[in-house]
């Protein structure tokens, strides 16, 4: 006899998957990220694993929108916070970068991970750009500011800095920008 699976019992399938998926495609890439892989990481068959994608492909565009896209509403509370704006910025940044840093930095396929996401849902990516420049915007007050904010933190990440380095860095660029809000 087999067990109806509640609500919350498939979203937590779900997340599961999801964090398999992305641990297989940060450390092996796409191309070499197999469904049989990602079922294994998740302890789930195969059958089960469809049942929340597709294909490779949609389940790699569901990690990324996943992993980007949630984190905006947690930005969004901690630019509302009634902190001071040196507080709330770097609380956005750990929220939105460095906390997904941490992840990717240890994982030998991040920088193929972030272009094929870029490549495949350049929506999502510029949805997540634009909700990340309002929480900016929320704290430093300006938009303009704000969009020259993001482009200096893209800028912290060209060299693949470790996380402590970044950390570092985003401080700084913080320090700068929020004493003047």
């Amino acid at each position: 006899m087999s067990q109806k699976l509640t609500a919350a019992m498939v979203e937590a399938r779900r997340v599961r998957i999801l964090d398999a998926a992305r641990w297989c495609f940060l450390n092996f890439g796409f191309s070499r990220t197999s469904l049989e892989e990602v079922a294994r990481r998740a302890s789930i068959s195969r059958t089960s694993l469809y049942q929340v994608c597709r294909d490779k492909e949609d389940l790699f565009i569901q990690v990324f929108d996943d992993w980007l896209l949630s984190r905006l509403p947690v930005a969004h509370e901690a630019a509302l916070a009634t902190a001071a704006p040196r507080s709330r910025l770097y609380d956005i940044c750990q929220i939105v970068l460095l906390d997904l840093w941490s992840e990717m930095e240890v994982a030998p396929m991040a920088t193929e991970f972030h272009d094929v996401c870029e490549r495949l849902r350049p929506q999502v990516a510029e949805r997540q750009r634009e909700g990340v420049r309002q929480c900016v915007a929320q704290v430093l007050g300006d938009p303009v500011v704000s969009l020259v904010f993001l482009l200096a933190l893209e800028g912290l990440l060209t060299d693949r800095p470790s996380l402590d380095v970044l950390s570092v860095r985003v401080k700084i660029l913080v320090d700068r920008f929020a004493g003047t809000a």
